[in-house]
Parts: structure tokens; sequence; C-alpha cells
């Protein structure tokens, strides 16, 4: 089975080389990461397995030190090439990923979120519009063996064997092993020292 799983992998790195040319070629034209959105999106449209492995090995020709052995859903979309996904990370239908690292063995459910940080548009100044008035671009860290549920929404660094509710929205960064939930998402357990007033099941917690 695993010889015929990296018989696989080789087989769809070569498809998707073709792609990582097309994709280097187009950059020299425009900004990098809207082509690398626009090929992402494309990507995105493949169904089933073979959509799955194509984007697979896609990604770890483009983005630096990232997998070939991830899942990225169907409809998913990554918005920035400087996004690190590490071995075993699996993310669902729907997403929408901005510049962010996730470590090894994470689950993200369908209709998750990750925002390039919280402060990609300034809004102090009222006689500018919001889309003239700028911001930046922060990455994100999404720790290993963290669990974000279903439309959970990531503005800021969830540290490693963390668990966000689904639904929540994460706005500030958080210790290790903590279980958030709610909007904004507050931390009403820790898996590494559990609180005996709340031990919440997994079906309160996350889909």
């Amino acid at each position: 089975m695993q010889t015929l799983k990296r018989f696989l992998k080789l087989i769809f790195r070569a498809l998707a080389f073709p792609v990582y040319l097309l994709f280097l070629l187009f950059a020299q034209f425009g900004k990098t990461d809207s082509v690398f959105m626009s090929f992402s999106q494309g990507l995105s449209l493949i169904p089933g397995k073979f959509g799955t492995y194509l984007r697979a090995a896609f990604y770890h020709l483009t983005c630096p030190d990232t997998s070939d052995e991830i899942s990225v859903g169907f409809l998913t979309i990554l918005s920035h090439r400087n996004t690190n996904i590490a071995k075993g990370v699996y993310i669902g239908p729907q997403c929408n990923i901005g510049m962010c690292s996730i470590g090894e063995n994470t689950l993200l459910g369908s209709g998750v979120h990750v925002l390039s940080g919280s402060s990609q548009h300034e809004f102090s100044d009222i006689t500018k519009p919001i889309q003239e008035q700028g911001g930046h671009f922060e990455k994100v860290r999404i720790g290993a063996d963290c669990w974000l549920g279903n439309t959970a929404l990531v503005m800021a660094s969830l540290e490693d064997q963390s668990i966000l509710a689904a639904g929540s929205v994460l706005t500030k960064p958080t210790i290790r092993g903590d279980i958030l939930a709610g909007n904004p998402a507050k931390c009403i357990s820790n898996r590494l020292k559990p609180n005996s007033a709340y031990s919440p099941k997994p079906s309160q917690v996350a889909e």
C-alpha cells in the first residue's frame, strides 16, 4: 500500500509540474499572490481523489515547506503562496486559507476561514473609504494536532493540540491545549490541564 501511494504521488507530481511551470510564467507578469490564488481557484474545482492528489502535488511544489501528504478539499482556496502545510494536515471543503502555517496532523472542518491576521484593512480615517486605507498581512500559525470545527474563523495564532469549536471566531493568541468556543472564542477547558468543572464532549466542541 505504501509503495502504491508513493507511486501515485510521483504520478500526480508529474501531472502538477506543468501547472507549476505555467504558474511561474504567469507570476512574471503579475502579482505572485494574485496569480497563485487564481491557480488555486482553478484547482479547487477538480472533484474527487484526482483533485485531492493534484492539489497536494501543486501546493507541495509551490508553497515553501509544504508536504505532499496533505488533503485539501473541494472548493478550498489558498490566497497566499507563503503558506506552509505540514504532513498529515486535512483541510475540508469550501475553506478559505490565508497566509499561515499549519502544523502536522491538524484537521480543519468544512468552511473554515483563516485570515492573514486581523489588520488586513485599516478603518481609522473616516475621510477615506476603507478600501483606500490599506492594511497589512500577518502570517498566522496553527499548531500541530489541532482540530478546527466547521465554519470557524481564525484571526490569530492557535497553539499545538488546541481545539476551536464550530462557528467560533478566534481573535487572540491561545495557550497550548486550549479548547475554545464562542464569538469571540474563549477558553472553556484545556486538554493538558482538564477543568473538572467543565469537561465538554467532542460533539459539543466541533464537527
